[in-house]
């Protein structure tokens, strides 16, 4: 199949974005013929480096603790999408590797799909296996492009070289975006940052999303002093993750909450926004309220934060892992 025969075919089996304006997302009603979910909350925005794009800075994960990557849990993940709707929660990140993710999401999104992020990610490190998860993430989520499109959890230096290599992801990344099928390329990591830096390095992305928590300054090798001061530099979105550590921040002797979880990474410099997943939706508005109030904190702020967790070791980075 050549690339405009792809692009033509995707196109022709997805469902078509539908565009509104303003505070009140809508949608068609049979009996109406319009529906609302009133927007009346809101929350600080950043602009997400070189896209130009200006988000909120809490967004929703995909998998997780959350119902959205859970086999049988639809209509949990369904009301936990009309919660984040509904507080004006506009990125939402899935992968096409986490279970039901994708599907769950579009049974809601394309709805408001020109008025929200959507994000998805390839585990692929070649050309055709990133085209196959593409052609799969597009039908799941319902849609004919994708706002963000990153290689997931690239690990080791052998996987970035295969990546950038000749009938490497990246030749697919380049082809979905010439053919508009993505807008903005990325890459994410959570076990090496080295990696994450050199790639950034020696390729123009637009977007990372890496683990950055109270933690990780004690990791011998952080992610907060290895990438984001490369992500500065070429003015990459960055979206944090990974923000409570699946909640183990929260142990006692460590962090109080996530006024001071979400609080210490939205504080780091060239920190965009971050991505949390919810249980159920009362802990997604909980969530959001915190992100709602949140004031970077000074540097004495910040450092008492750190001190709280010199001692999470495993709990703060258990993900580290990962591969």
């Amino acid at each position: 199949m050549n690339r405009q025969t792809r692009r033509n075919f995707l196109i022709g089996s997805v469902a078509a974005a539908t565009a509104i304006g303003g505070k009140t997302l809508t949608q068609p009603d049979a009996k109406t013929n319009q529906t609302s979910i009133k927007i009346t909350q809101t929350m600080p925005e950043k602009v997400l480096g070189k896209t130009g794009i200006s988000l909120p800075i809490f967004g929703l994960g995909g998998a997780g603790q959350t119902p959205l990557s859970y086999q049988g849990k639809e209509q949990e993940a369904i009301a936990i999408v009309e919660k984040a709707l509904s507080l004006g929660i506009r990125y939402y990140d899935t992968a096409a590797s986490y279970g039901p993710s994708e599907a769950n999401l579009g049974k809601i999104l394309p709805t408001y799909r020109k008025q929200i992020y959507l994000n998805s990610k390839t585990a692929a490190r070649d050309r055709d296996g990133a085209w196959r998860d593409l052609e799969r993430s597009l039908h799941n989520l319902n849609t004919d492009y994708l706002d963000g499109w990153q290689l997931h959890h690239v690990s080791f230096m052998e996987e970035l070289e295969q990546i950038l290599g000749e009938n490497g992801a990246i030749k697919a990344f380049e082809e979905a975006k010439e053919q508009k099928l993505v807008k903005y390329l990325g890459i994410t990591g959570h076990h090496e940052p080295e990696v994450i830096a050199a790639a950034l390095t020696r390729y123009p992305f637009d977007t990372t999303l890496i683990s950055l928590n109270a933690a990780d300054i004690h990791h011998p090798r952080p992610f907060s002093t290895t990438v984001l001061p490369v992500a500065q530099k070429k003015n990459v979105g960055v979206i944090a993750m990974k923000i409570p550590a699946y909640g183990r921040l929260f142990q006692p002797g460590l962090l109080e909450g996530m006024h001071q979880a979400m609080g210490y990474t939205l504080s780091l410099s060239g920190v965009h926004c971050c991505i949390i997943a919810a249980e159920n939706p009362e802990q997604l508005e909980a969530n959001f309220r915190v992100a709602q109030a949140f004031k970077p904190f000074d540097q004495t702020a910040m450092k008492n934060i750190e001190q709280l967790t010199v001692n999470a070791g495993e709990a703060g980075a258990f993900f580290r892992q990962w591969t």
